[in-house]
């Protein structure tokens, strides 16, 4: 599920202190969900990349670019849609692949 464009707008124009306050609150609720942090986060990667929509008429694809995150999680690979972003808004390291 996609995040909320307008959260996403929230958050690019909160400051640190916000940010640190977002996280706590983030924590607290993941905790009480039983879902137990350890002191290491994981290690997030970001790509941009160009998708196909699939419709068989479509003359514009593929569309984008969008940003994704990717990280390893119990063993398990996930990601997160994170939308079309600016590169000043993605931390970290950037993996510019462009994919399907």
């Amino acid at each position: 599920m996609p995040l909320d464009p307008d959260l996403v707008e929230a958050v690019r124009e909160m400051d640190e202190h916000e940010l640190r306050r977002l996280l706590m609150l983030a924590r607290a609720r993941l905790e009480a969900r039983g879902v137990t942090l350890g002191t290491e986060a994981p290690r997030v990667r970001y790509r941009e990349q160009l998708v196909r929509c699939g419709k068989q008429n479509c003359t514009r694809c593929p569309h984008g670019p969008y940003w994704y995150a990717y990280w390893n999680e119990d063993g398990a690979r996930r990601s997160c849609y994170l939308g079309r972003l600016d590169a000043d808004d993605v931390p970290g390291e950037l993996s510019r692949k462009q994919g399907r």
